[in-house]
């Protein structure tokens, strides 16, 4: 996920309630409507990947952003925390080859869930079989990205929001792991390196000769607007590089380091810092598990920027 991508909770009142109902979904969903469309999707992620080794960080992100708030329009994707998602026309393009073989078939959340998983096997990770058969939301709007996970939050406020969505810490962990693609600018971490405490500039718990390495990167009046740092030292490879630097007081967000202040959560960060199969193990579990969740769609958008 950079993406990411902030990510919460005083809204849920004025949503429909979100919950993880994967026996609605099947991956065998468009088997005999559109029966291509995992090689369509696959063939425009792959495309666009090839031009720009940044978008597949982009769509991993945005299919977080999506699964947590209720659609994708130009409304929510020009919320606040989304303005770095540059890769939507990937999801456009995508659903221009879709309509013209299988019109008014295939959703585009389900197109941007599949462009996630895809967006992870092109990066080296793992393939998995999407559940598929959401539908699009016909409610978006911009300030309800403020209810995505802010990266300066920490391990309770995490919870909250993942729990609010029936995710578990072990999810929270796995899905962090999301991090080993993507890039933060300097106003998500600006809070651990410039004026931390009143007694302390950098934050303590960051590694002194990183924390440096980052002052370099973002001065405390940075002007420059795509200044920032990838998330991981590998950051266009996944892999569990991040969860390495997370041990090694080399992580980015506040929320990232908010991941070792928890028994449970620090000792899956070890976990999966120590096996890559773990990790993609997990990862593969929770991704499912997020995508699953059902937003209250109720249309299948012709146009993925537009609601009927």
């Amino acid at each position: 996920m950079a993406s990411t991508i902030g990510i919460v909770m005083m809204m849920m009142m004025m949503m429909v309630p979100l919950t993880c109902l994967a026996s609605e979904l099947s991956v065998d969903y468009y088997e005999h409507t559109c029966p291509h469309v995992d090689s369509i999707v696959a063939g425009a992620v792959h495309k666009a990947t090839m031009n720009d080794k940044t978008v597949p960080s982009a769509l991993l992100r945005m299919h977080f952003h999506d699964c947590f708030i209720r659609g994708k329009n130009k409304a929510e994707k020009d919320g606040p925390p989304n303005i770095s998602l540059h890769a939507f026309y990937v999801i456009e393009n995508a659903k221009k080859a879709l309509e013209a073989i299988c019109p008014g078939v295939v959703s585009c959340s389900d197109i941007l869930a599949l462009a996630a998983r895809d967006a992870v096997t092109l990066s080296g990770g793992p393939s998995w079989e999407v559940p598929k058969g959401r539908k699009d939301g016909r409610i978006s709007k911009a300030v309800e990205t403020r209810q995505l996970p802010a990266p300066t939050f920490n391990i309770s406020q995490l919870q909250q929001s993942f729990s609010q969505r029936g995710l578990s810490l072990e999810d929270l962990v796995a899905l962090s792991g999301g991090h080993t693609l993507g890039f933060a600018h300097c106003s998500s971490f600006q809070n651990r390196i410039h004026k931390f405490s009143p007694k302390q500039g950098i934050d303590p718990s960051l590694n002194p000769s990183f924390a440096n390495t980052l002052q370099s990167k973002c001065h405390i009046e940075n002007k420059v607007k795509n200044a920032g740092s990838t998330l991981d030292s590998s950051a266009t490879y996944f892999d569990n590089a991040y969860y390495k630097l997370l041990l090694g007081g080399k992580s980015i967000l506040s929320s990232d380091q908010a991941l070792l202040t928890h028994p449970t959560t620090k000792a899956l960060v070890s976990k999966y810092a120590d096996s890559q199969i773990e990790f993609e193990r997990a990862f593969v579990k929770s991704m499912i598990k997020m995508s699953s969740i059902i937003n209250g769609g109720q249309e299948i958008r012709l146009q993925c920027n537009l609601i009927r």
